[in-house]
């Protein structure tokens, strides 16, 4: 198999890819590897001819410098098994993964200690803190491993501490924390690593909904502050929506659409997906560009713009904005893009695009 091309954030350089990958755990996942190139067998098949079960199918994908890429599904779908190919906990049945353009399967032991301790930083569901150590011991410890001397990495700890807005709980230690503020050591503990990448499967998703509201807040602040390259594992469509530049969505071990949070919403690749973003609220997401007509469009059905009292939004304005815009006025309003007009939402778009409709289907049905 050849791999194929895979867009990135923003035309930004590639920092983590996945070619091809495959995940097959059972005795005799070799073969059933090679019946699936071969034959094209699918999972079910795999399991009644090989007891073998297929984690991760065929997924390829690109993460760009400072993204922030969601990988979403429902449990045993396969993302957390996804993830953890990334630092290589996980050996591949086939495909590549690189990191910075380097493949993580060639690396040796060694070379590997030092990818995990140095370019990538964990943040899981469940901490695993050290009970024995303090908040800041905790934070501190892969300085402490790395070898840097003890008043160094304090300072480095303390100041990922104040980061996660822990300051004054250095001195404890995690049973007298709560959850949430376990899951800020853990943040922390990351942070102060200074990974170039950072690997978060649900780490929020243990907590109560304000507690969880607030960390992606915070964490929100940090990925663009620090710009992390990030992979985030979730099961909660509405938290992917709220954090990734980009979303996955994994099914069965494959994923079956990749795009922007405004792109899954509108333009869902197939009804497993819609069923997905059926409930999701579209005031936020998505934008004018989605929903305005062309001019050309507008003129044909209507009649010419007045375009004096119509009221100008901007091309990334979305439909909350719109909204709002549209109250206090019976005429359609101007979308531009720089000294230009690039098209125009209607009352009736502005309506569809609430509803999920896009442009598209406002100029086929007409």
């Amino acid at each position: 198999m050849q791999p194929t091309p895979t867009t990135t954030f923003n035309d930004t350089e590639t920092v983590i890819e996945c070619q091809h990958l495959w995940k097959i755990f059972g005795d005799r996942a070799d073969a059933a590897m090679q019946a699936v190139q071969s034959q094209g067998l699918s999972k079910n098949e795999v399991r009644d001819r090989y007891n073998c079960v297929v984690g991760v199918q065929d997924a390829s994908f690109s993460v760009g410098e400072g993204e922030v890429f969601c990988i979403m599904g429902l449990s045993g779908s396969g993302k957390s098994t996804l993830i953890r190919h990334v630092n290589r906990l996980i050996e591949p049945t086939f495909g590549k993964v690189l990191i910075e353009g380097q493949d993580i399967n060639q690396l040796g032991a060694a070379d590997l200690r030092s990818l995990r301790s140095t370019k990538i930083g964990m943040v899981f569901q469940n901490m695993a803190l050290m009970p024995h150590r303090t908040v800041r011991d905790n934070v501190a410890y892969a300085l402490e491993v790395r070898g840097m001397v003890r008043d160094e990495r304090y300072v480095v700890a303390n100041k990922a501490i104040r980061t996660v807005e822990l300051e004054g709980w250095e001195e404890c230690y995690p049973d007298e924390l709560s959850g949430g503020m376990q899951q800020r050591v853990g943040l922390a503990r990351a942070i102060a690593a200074d990974p170039h990448i950072l690997l978060m499967d649900e780490p929020f998703s243990a907590l109560d909904p304000l507690i969880r509201r607030q960390l992606q807040d915070q964490f929100l602040h940090l990925a663009a502050e620090m710009k992390k390259t990030t992979l985030f594992i979730t099961h909660d469509l509405d938290e992917a929506i709220r954090i990734g530049d980009r979303i996955a969505i994994m099914k069965d071990g494959a994923l079956v659409q990749i795009g922007t949070p405004e792109e899954i919403v509108t333009e869902p690749s197939d009804e497993y997906v819609a069923d997905f973003v059926a409930g999701i609220s579209k005031l936020q997401l998505v934008t004018a560009q989605k929903v305005m007509q062309s001019i050309a469009v507008y003129e044909k059905t209507t009649g010419a713009l007045d375009a004096e009292r119509c009221p100008k939004a901007r091309l990334d304005d979305n439909l909350d904005t719109l909204v709002n815009m549209s109250i206090d006025t019976d005429h359609p309003i101007i979308v531009v893009k720089g000294k230009e007009f690039a098209g125009v939402v209607t009352k009736r778009t502005l309506l569809r695009g609430i509803q999920g409709k896009t442009v598209q289907y406002e100029d086929t049905t007409n």
